[in-house]
């Protein structure tokens, strides 16, 4: 759940992992066998203890779970590659064998393969504000008709004073600059002089942020759908970015949409659907069906923009707004799940970075943001709970060339989620250290998850002997 305008925050006491070993962040992890819930291909997990407050190491501690799938042949192995999710608040601990097994053999014979669950998520001390079951399944922070924001300021304060509340001491460590130090802490309880890692959406800026704060520990660095981290700009304009992208991924569901083989056809051509969807938006707003509004049709279009597996949830709740019939239902986590991301993204956007405190800002960026991006509706400029945020942002991380030319980023040209623009701009920031593949496909997620064969094929010869391309590359798919 990369789109974070309104998944918001959250936290509990903090609580012991339960897994089979652990280790001090300078200690040997001794490998165990993974909780009762996860599925065991071969995946063996650990713990491993970190601070809660880098700044203040000696005031707490709390315990990271880590999983491994060993490298295929030992006598090969190079390293670790550790798999950093997205999010903020995805978990990471079975990502060994759920993406690590599409990587290629040669990949697989070289690296452990290491997942992770970063701080305040699934089995490291997952963290929860105990937010309503309406306000944790309202995802997006919609403005109502005609722009208004002033429902928005109203849940966006209830949600900050609800976490403010029942939050325990962890919430304000939850942050991007913290899973950076972290990811240093398991690098080494691994053993491990430098670390490669393959980061995909949020985590290429935590994957960002360590190859700048720990430039000289980093080895294969592959950055997976990335926007941008400066911090004049985080996370408004992350958030704001999302506008572009689902302008610059709709071509691809009108084209798919207007197939006359298409059980699901929303239109004749694709020059159609566009302006219909904007059509039945604007007519749910004045006449909702039920519960069933334009709101309800945006995030239907905003969510399922991400693959191309999306699209019918698209076209089937177009229709239904078009027929007056019921949308399907969106697909949810169960709600423990959901209180932790919004919890975890919530802390990390609002620790991360100073967000304005004036409504009137909100107001007039939602208003500017839906007259030049109507298919988002100001929804990626509105009003967070970090408006009303009592703790103080982290010290800001930013980005520059200065460090081994050890980072390779892969991109869609079309990416809802983490458009090219924001991606074209972390290039820029990260100078030589950095060489960068455009696929020119649509979606969230390229390496082994697009079916570029082009893009596949420069990755693994990157992590395999290292060997990026000379300079930036355009794959035609």
């Amino acid at each position: 759940m990369r789109k974070l305008a309104t998944v918001l925050v959250a936290a509990a006491a903090l609580t012991a992992v339960p897994a089979a070993a652990s280790a001090s962040a300078a200690g040997a992890l001794d490998w165990g066998e993974c909780p009762p819930d996860s599925v065991d291909l071969g995946q063996e997990c650990a713990t491993v203890s970190v601070p809660v407050d880098y700044a203040n190491p000696a005031g707490g501690r709390i315990s990271l779970a880590v999983s491994r799938i060993a490298a295929a042949r030992p006598e090969s192995r190079r390293g670790v590659l550790l798999l950093v999710p997205g999010g903020p608040g995805n978990s990471g601990l079975d990502r060994p064998w759920k993406l690590g097994a599409r990587l290629p053999q040669e990949v697989k014979d070289r690296y452990d393969i290491i997942g992770f669950d970063p701080r305040g998520v699934g089995r490291s001390n997952p963290v929860s504000c105990g937010l309503t079951s309406d306000d944790v399944r309202s995802l997006s922070q919609w403005p109502g008709p005609g722009g208004d924001i002033s429902e928005n300021v109203t849940r966006a304060k209830r949600i900050a004073d609800t976490c403010v509340r029942n939050a325990g001491p962890l919430l304000r460590h939850i942050s991007t600059r913290n899973e950076a130090h972290d990811i240093d802490q398991i690098r080494k309880a691994l053993g491990q002089r430098k670390i490669s890692y393959w980061a995909h959406s949020y985590g290429t800026a935590v994957g960002a942020y360590y190859a700048t704060l720990h430039p000289g520990n980093t080895d294969r660095v592959l950055l997976d759908s990335s926007d941008e981290v400066d911090p004049n700009v985080l996370w408004r304009k992350v958030m704001a970015n999302q506008a572009i992208g689902v302008e610059d991924r709709f071509p691809d569901f009108a084209a798919w949409a207007s197939r006359p083989d298409n059980p699901d056809r929303v239109a004749g051509s694709p020059e159609a659907v566009r302006p219909l969807y904007l059509e039945l938006a604007a007519r749910l707003d004045q006449a909702p069906i039920g519960s069933f509004n334009g709101n309800a049709l945006r995030e239907a279009v905003v969510r399922g923009m991400n693959t191309d597996a999306g699209f019918p949830l698209i076209a089937k709740t177009m229709n239904a707004a078009r027929t007056g019939g019921t949308p399907p239902p969106f697909p949810l986590p169960p709600e423990n799940v959901l209180q932790n991301i919004a919890a975890v993204a919530g802390a990390t956007i609002c620790n991360d970075v100073a967000w304005p405190t004036s409504v009137q800002v909100y107001q007039r960026d939602v208003l500017r943001s839906r007259a030049q991006y109507p298919m988002t509706a100001g929804m990626v400029a509105n009003v967070a709970p970090c408006a009303f945020w009592p703790f103080p942002a982290d010290k800001p991380v930013r980005v520059s060339a200065d460090g081994p030319s050890t980072i390779l980023m892969v991109q869609s040209t079309r990416d809802p989620a983490a458009p090219l623009v924001g991606a074209l701009r972390l290039r820029r920031a990260l100078g030589q250290r950095a060489a960068m593949v455009t696929v020119g496909t649509g979606g969230h997620g390229v390496y082994l998850q697009l079916g570029s064969e082009c893009g596949d094929r420069l990755v693994t010869a990157f992590l395999v002997t290292g060997q990026r391309p000379g300079g930036d590359v355009r794959c035609a798919r």
